[in-house]
């Protein structure tokens, strides 16, 4: 081992190669115990029956996900996801997309209102979700008051959901608009200058330039929020009173069965299954993401 010498003091010179491991290689430890090892561990448990208060525990194989397939209350949970998902996702890409044109104009003020729009996605999903949890309370709430209804929006089952995607979409359309007003400013302003020479209408310009110049981003966008809107628990758990009263997402299902239930071998095959949908999902995502780059 080659050594320099300081102040009559030897120390030993690394290569380059032992210099970069030894920067890469902690990182590289901390990926695997905190990631990979509970990833594989979970999809060990998913082929038994463990539950931390049964220390006798079996490997039942495809059991596990052959219930959860064959039972009505977890296609429900898959259901309400899909619907909720689906309703938020469309919702925060429209809001999200109006707020970065909105922004996109000059006006006196412009970066205190961008500020300001971007303010809901930077607090805590459980301190949004006890916010609007006040805003929506029959009788105290701001909302019932403003409009006169007389409307129990966290115990009727026909409003719970809405109000919890109303809550996602107000958290987070301004993480649509930050990448859609990074798309928007990337538009070559010669696109509009030949277009305003050929007269072309406004809906003409949106349409022919502006909308496919986004199309990319705001794909991306919709597949970040659509993996995120699967995984949904904190923000619906602190608008509802409770998991009983929140809507019957997937992810309070895994909640429930892991640690209400403790059936921790059916929750982690549940978890896996929505794993494998989120994957599918994501990965038309990227087909079209990839068409839209090839044209």
């Amino acid at each position: 081992m080659n050594v320099t010498r300081f102040s009559g003091i030897a120390f030993p010179v690394l290569s380059d190669r032992v210099f970069k491991w030894s920067f890469v290689l902690p990182a590289i430890l901390i990926l695997v115990a905190f990631n990979i090892l509970p990833l594989v561990w979970a999809l060990v448990l998913s082929f038994t029956d463990y539950s931390p208060g049964n220390p006798e525990w079996h490997f039942v194989g495809l059991g596990n996900y052959l219930e959860i397939l064959s039972g009505e209350a977890y296609w429900e949970s898959f259901s309400v996801t899909a619907v909720y998902t689906i309703l938020s996702v469309s919702l925060q890409a429209a809001v999200g997309f109006g707020m970065a044109l909105f922004v996109r104009r000059n006006f006196p003020g412009r970066g205190v209102v961008a500020a300001l729009f971007l303010l809901p996605m930077m607090m805590s999903p459980v301190i949004v979700g006890l916010f609007w949890r006040y805003l929506y309370s029959p009788n105290l709430g701001l909302i019932n008051q403003i409009t006169g209804w007389e409307v129990d929006w966290l115990s009727d089952a026909r409003f719970t959901l809405w109000a919890v995607v109303f809550v996602d979409v107000w958290m987070w359309s301004p993480f649509v608009m930050l990448l859609c007003a990074a798309g928007l400013s990337s538009v070559p302003a010669h696109l509009y200058e030949a277009a305003e020479i050929d007269q072309a209408s406004t809906w003409m310009k949106f349409r022919r330039i502006t909308l496919p110049m986004v199309a990319p981003i705001l794909v991306l966008a919709l597949i970040f929020r659509t993996m995120e809107s699967f995984k949904t628990f904190d923000l619906a758990l602190g608008v509802a009173k409770s998991a009983q009263s929140a809507p019957a997402l997937v992810s309070l299902k895994i909640y429930g069965l892991a640690f209400v239930t403790w059936d921790m071998g059916k929750a982690c095959a549940l978890a896996y299954l929505v794993l494998a949908l989120i994957a599918g999902i994501c990965s038309i995502h990227l087909r079209a993401l990839d068409q839209m780059s090839r044209r």
